[in-house]
């Protein structure tokens, strides 16, 4: 695996950081394209109908929920704005079209008013975007005078926080540098490409606030150092600086992690399954509605593969394997047979290249990925889902996950049919560590930003990987 610095990391990590929730701008950034999309849709019904009738109503809610919070855009290049809003909506309409043909009602609401919403919709946001990015200097100066910070301890979350104030150009607030009791030689070379000085050890923080504005101090050192922290709080007291302690939470790479409370005591999330709650209901509905409408259109295919499998040669039509499920537990995955052998034990050889045991006729099977349509039926039984880590063997599970770290977090989630990592390159054969390291990597990466619009998009992007010749797939 290519080797990234500490820095590096943080600095693309703290991307994803919102420093200040009550920020105007990030507000306004979060609603404002949700909120085009229901306008949008109200006024083209109230002109064409005359009326805001109740199916109206229910579509909004959809879209609204699918879209919301909105993704920050007014920091990136023009062009990459309305690629952005362009490709965000064609997926958001694309999810409201299957519904509405899912559930069979596809005239739900006017196709005058569908039409003209679909292309006027992107045009309004794009508008919106580019309003707000111009206003947004004028917003940042609503808020108040530039407001200056500086961080207590250097380390990967107190460099996360430093990036994302030097990258992003939509804030009132500037770092000052860092306070650390480590040499300054040290401390450079984590620093990396970020732009900010060391101003001393932690125990200089109440002098220096004392000879220059801090509005705020980002407190990053480790939680073990408690009576270095009690003792800086206590020194701060006599400031009106505002204190936000950050925990060392990126010890390890979170899974949904957010701040919740347990009886009024407050925690933090680090590992958790991103289909809680209504999402999981929405994942759900998606995986039952997409398989049961696979399963009618492609029925004739299923039946003309069932009678290849079983002229190519003898056994099975249907390979059945044991693999991991959601929480770790083993279910049986279907496949159709591709090989003259059903292995299941304890040592499954994954197939490769030029793999004597794969059939002529399960080699194509195999290179279409026609051989997993069966698995549209352990969608229906809850065993896997359209979209999310593909399942491994038993056997392949047990040997890996005692040399990859986090490899079981994949778990936490039903198995798919297609995932993140193979739209990304990483399907068929794993035949080195780094392979494997580099597949998991995706599947956390996707249980860390999973969205309907993401199943979506990959969903579509494998139809395409289909449509092409597979050279990782054997």
């Amino acid at each position: 695996m290519p080797h990234r610095s500490n820095a590096s990391n943080s600095i693309r990590k703290a991307s994803g950081i919102a420093l200040s929730r009550d920020n105007i701008l990030v507000i306004l950034e979060s609603i404002v394209e949700p909120l085009i999309i229901v306008l949008t849709l109200w006024g083209i019904a109230i002109w064409v109908d005359s009326e805001l009738n109740p199916m109206y109503l229910i579509v909004s809610v959809i879209v609204f929920s699918l879209t919301f919070p909105g993704n920050t855009k007014i920091n990136v290049a023009p062009f990459k704005i309305i690629r952005n809003i362009v490709v965000s909506w064609l997926i958001t309409a694309s999810i409201v079209i299957a519904f509405s043909f899912a559930t069979n009602h596809p005239g739900f609401i006017d196709r005058n008013v569908v039409q003209q919403w679909l292309w006027m919709t992107p045009l309004f946001q794009i508008i919106a975007v580019f309003t707000l990015r111009a206003f947004a200097p004028f917003i940042l100066q609503m808020q108040g005078p530039k407001r200056y910070a500086i961080i207590a301890g250097m380390n990967k979350q107190g460099i996360s926080i430093a990036a994302s104030l030097q990258n992003s150009e939509y804030n009132n607030t500037e770092c000052l540098g860092f306070f650390d009791d480590r040499t300054v030689d040290r401390l450079s070379e984590e620093l990396g490409d970020l732009q900010h000085l060391i101003l001393g050890k932690v125990s200089d923080i109440a002098e220096y606030m004392g000879q220059h504005q801090v509005d705020i101090v980002y407190m990053s050192l480790p939680m073990e150092n408690r009576p270095r922290i009690v003792k800086l709080l206590d020194e701060l007291k006599d400031t009106t600086a505002s204190i936000y302690f950050l925990p060392d939470i990126f010890l390890s790479d979170l899974i949904q992690g957010n701040v919740g409370q347990v009886d009024g005591i407050p925690v933090i999330t680090l590992y958790e399954t991103p289909f809680a709650g209504v999402d999981g209901i929405i994942k759900r509905m998606f995986d039952l509605l997409f398989s049961a409408a696979a399963l009618v259109s492609i029925s004739p295919i299923l039946l003309i593969i069932s009678l290849g499998v079983k002229m190519s040669s003898p056994g099975p039509i249907i390979f059945k394997q044991r693999r991991y499920g959601l929480d770790g537990k083993q279910i049986v995955v279907y496949k159709f047979r591709t090989m003259t052998v059903a292995e299941d034990g304890a040592v499954v050889v994954q197939a490769t290249m030029q793999d004597q045991r794969i059939t002529a006729f399960g080699k194509l099977l195999r290179k279409t990925s026609l051989d997993e349509l069966p698995q549209f039926m352990n969608v229906l039984q809850g065993r896997m889902s359209v979209v999310g880590p593909r399942p491994h063997a038993v056997a392949h599970n047990e040997t890996y996950r005692k040399i990859i770290k986090g490899y079981m977090v994949r778990h936490k989630v039903r198995p798919g049919i297609t995932g993140w990592a193979q739209v990304n390159g990483f399907r068929g054969e794993t035949d080195t560590l780094d392979k494997m390291q580099s597949r998991i990597e995706y599947d956390i990466d996707y249980l860390r930003n999973w969205s309907p619009k993401l199943d979506i998009y990959i969903v579509l992007k494998t139809i395409a990987m289909l449509l092409r010749k597979e050279k990782n797939a054997y």
